[in-house]
C-alpha cells in the first residue's frame, strides 16, 4: 500500500514535502524503536484514536480527580502494559491534568521514564497526522504493519532534571549523537526539549512538524515564506488560537 495518497482539494494540489513527511513518519511508526517494539508502537497509535470515542476518557474528563474513576480504555488491552494505555489516553483527552505522579505511577507500574517519553512523541505525532486529516474530513489513513526487531534501548548520554517530570538534554548536553536536537544557533524551546531524553523521539516528530509547521531553521523567518499560503504572523494567531482552545499548558 502506498499512504498518504491525497487528490487536489478545491482544485488545489498539496505541497509535496506533508505526504512525503507522513510516509516517512508511518515508516519509522512501525519500526521498532527505542524503548517500544513495531507492534507496540503502533499500538500505542491505535490508542491515540480510540481515545477520542473513550467513554471512560469522557467519564474521568468530568470528574473532579481523573484517580476517582475506574473502567477499561476503548481499543483493547492487546500488545501494551495497561499502564501505558492509561497514559495514551489520557494525554489525547485529559493533558492538563498530566502530573509528576503519573509519570511515577508509571515507572512503578514498570513503564520507565524513557519508555513514556517514546509514547507521548508517538501520541503527538500520529495525532498532529490524524487532525491534519480531521481538519480536511479525510478518512484517517491506515495505520502501518509493524516491523519485526527489538527496541535498541537508546537514551540521550547527557541529560539533567530542571523541567518537566522527565530528564531533558541541556544546551552543554547536547554533543555527540544529539548535537543536532538544538538548533545551530543554541535554542530549543521547552516543548522540544521534553522529548531529547529519547532523541530519535524528538527526530521523527521534528520532521512532520517542519512540514505541517515550520522548521528548526524556519523558526527564525518572521516574514512571509514562499513556501506557505500564509505569513508567519498569521501562523502564529492560528497556533496561539488553537492553543487556548486546547488549554495548552505551553
Amino acid at each position: 500500500m502506498t499512504h498518504f495518497q491525497y487528490a487536489p482539494i478545491d482544485g488545489h494540489d498539496m505541497r509535496a514535502d506533508i505526504p512525503d513527511a507522513y510516509r516517512t513518519y508511518w515508516q519509522r511508526l512501525a519500526a521498532p524503536g527505542s524503548w517500544w517494539d513495531g507492534t507496540q508502537r503502533v499500538a500505542i497509535a491505535a490508542h491515540s484514536r480510540a481515545a477520542i470515542d473513550c467513554e471512560l476518557c469522557a467519564a474521568r474528563k468530568d470528574a473532579l480527580s481523573p484517580y476517582s474513576v475506574n473502567g477499561t480504555h476503548a481499543g483493547g488491552t492487546e500488545h501494551l502494559p495497561t499502564a501505558a494505555i492509561d497514559a495514551v489516553h489520557r494525554i489525547v483527552t485529559d493533558q492538563t491534568r498530566i502530573s509528576q505522579r503519573m509519570v511515577e505511577d508509571l515507572e512503578t507500574a514498570g513503564v520507565s521514564r524513557a519508555a513514556y517519553v517514546e509514547l507521548v512523541g508517538i501520541v503527538v505525532t500520529t495525532l498532529s497526522i490524524d487532525e491534519f486529516h480531521r481538519a480536511l474530513g479525510l478518512p484517517l489513513e491506515p495505520l502501518p504493519d509493524p516491523k519485526p526487531g527489538n527496541p535498541d534501548h537508546y537514551v540521550a548520554a547527557h541529560t539533567v532534571e530542571t523541567m518537566g517530570f522527565v530528564p531533558t538534554v541541556p544546551l552543554e548536553g547536547a554533543v555527540g549523537n544529539e548535537a543536532d536536537l538544538w538548533n545551530p544557533k543554541g535554542r530549543a524551546p521547552n516543548v522540544l526539549r521534553a522529548l531529547t531524553m529519547v532523541p530519535d523521539a524528538l527526530r521523527h516528530w521534528r520532521d512532520v512538524a517542519a512540514a505541517q509547521y515550520l522548521s528548526f531553521e524556519g523558526m527564525a523567518n518572521f516574514v512571509k515564506d514562499d513556501n506557505r499560503v500564509i505569513d508567519r504572523k498569521q501562523m502564529e494567531l492560528i497556533a496561539g488560537r488553537v492553543s487556548a482552545i486546547n488549554e495548552c499548558f505551553y
